[in-house]
């Protein structure tokens, strides 16, 4: 263990997840290089020890510092983990395998099928970085909460179990614990298709259709979530885990996910253009509804909750069209 804490960890991406993740790693004993694209925010992380755009009330420790170049966070580093949006994380990965290290792994905190492939994003990195040792990470945390040291479990997924101890125990710490796993395609299923149905629950919520309506979509939604990731290959007693239905509960349930809030912004009238410009940030979901759509379809898996959420954001379907749509689908068994 001791020689873990001694290797530099870099970590790639200073939006809210990445500082949080970053501010984890440094309080756990690891010295870490914090790097992100914008200039001006680097500067101003620096100078006040803290990220003032997205996390102002967690300070860095003194293990974390910020690196003004992307060369200079990852010289020397024996783990790399990308924490930026789906969206992103191709470009990411493909300035990053410039100056990574023969012997360099590669982590990722990044959910969701990349829209224009359908692909996951551990297929992603194999297809731009080939066979180095990769891991996911994945569960139910919000970046706010990890900033400010509360207890958190999360779920670390690698077909190398190595990397995937030695990760999970670089992240462990007194309130922190990292779990392991070797199912990276029912982790990152679960981390993509739980943003949509989150979406559903915050327009469920934001039409006042009360608590019986949310836990029937969580439920429904996490059998959507399991039909599509066994059909992938997934091991279906993964979505019953932290990456699976912990992720699903959180970020349905709470306010802090900004795929609810945008749900909830629906739900009480707003408009699309109207709900993501209040919440200021990327919300996964919106991307990943229609990727999550293309690959159900290609693969003849019925997702009714991710269709009609879908329909809702890019087609301009009513919203209590696409309810009594729901309510009206021929009655079925439970287990089908």
């Amino acid at each position: 263990m001791h020689s873990l804490r001694q290797e530099p960890m870099a970590v790639i991406g200073a939006g809210s997840w990445g500082t949080a993740l970053a501010i984890q790693l440094a309080r756990a004993g690891h010295p870490t290089l914090l790097w992100g694209r914008d200039l001006a925010q680097l500067d101003a992380m620096r100078r006040a020890r803290c990220n003032e755009r997205y996390l102002p009330d967690a300070a860095f420790p003194d293990a974390l510092n910020v690196a003004f170049e992307l060369e200079e966070a990852l010289r020397g580093a024996r783990d790399a983990l990308i924490a930026v949006p789906s969206h992103a994380f191709r470009t990411t990965l493909e300035h990053v395998a410039r100056y990574l290290g023969e012997d360099t792994r590669i982590a990722w905190a990044t959910k969701g099928f990349e829209s224009a492939t359908g692909l996951l994003p551990h297929q992603v990195a194999g297809e731009v970085l080939g066979t180095r040792p990769g891991a996911v990470l994945s569960g139910p945390t919000f970046a706010r909460e990890v900033g400010a040291g509360l207890p958190t479990a999360m779920t670390v997924a690698s077909r190398d179990a190595v990397f995937a101890r030695e990760l999970a125990a670089r992240l462990s710490g007194p309130n922190f614990r990292a779990y392991r796993q070797s199912d990276i395609m029912g982790v990152e299923v679960g981390g993509a298709v739980k943003n949509v149905i989150a979406i559903g629950s915050g327009i469920a919520d934001g039409m006042g259709f009360g608590a019986n309506t949310r836990v029937a979509l969580i439920t429904r939604g996490l059998a959507e979530m399991m039909r599509l990731g066994v059909q992938l290959g997934a091991a279906r007693e993964t979505f019953m885990g932290l990456a699976g239905l912990g992720d699903l509960v959180l970020t349905c349930t709470d306010d802090q996910s900004r795929n609810r809030r945008l749900g909830l912004a629906l739900g009480r009238g707003r408009s699309m253009a109207d709900a993501q410009n209040a919440i200021h940030q990327v919300v996964e979901g919106v991307l990943a509804s229609r990727a999550v759509c293309a690959v159900a379809e290609r693969l003849a898996v019925e997702m009714p909750i991710c269709r009609e959420v879908f329909r809702i954001m890019h087609e301009d379907k009513p919203v209590r069209e696409a309810v009594q749509e729901l309510m009206g689908r021929e009655l079925r068994s439970e287990t089908e």
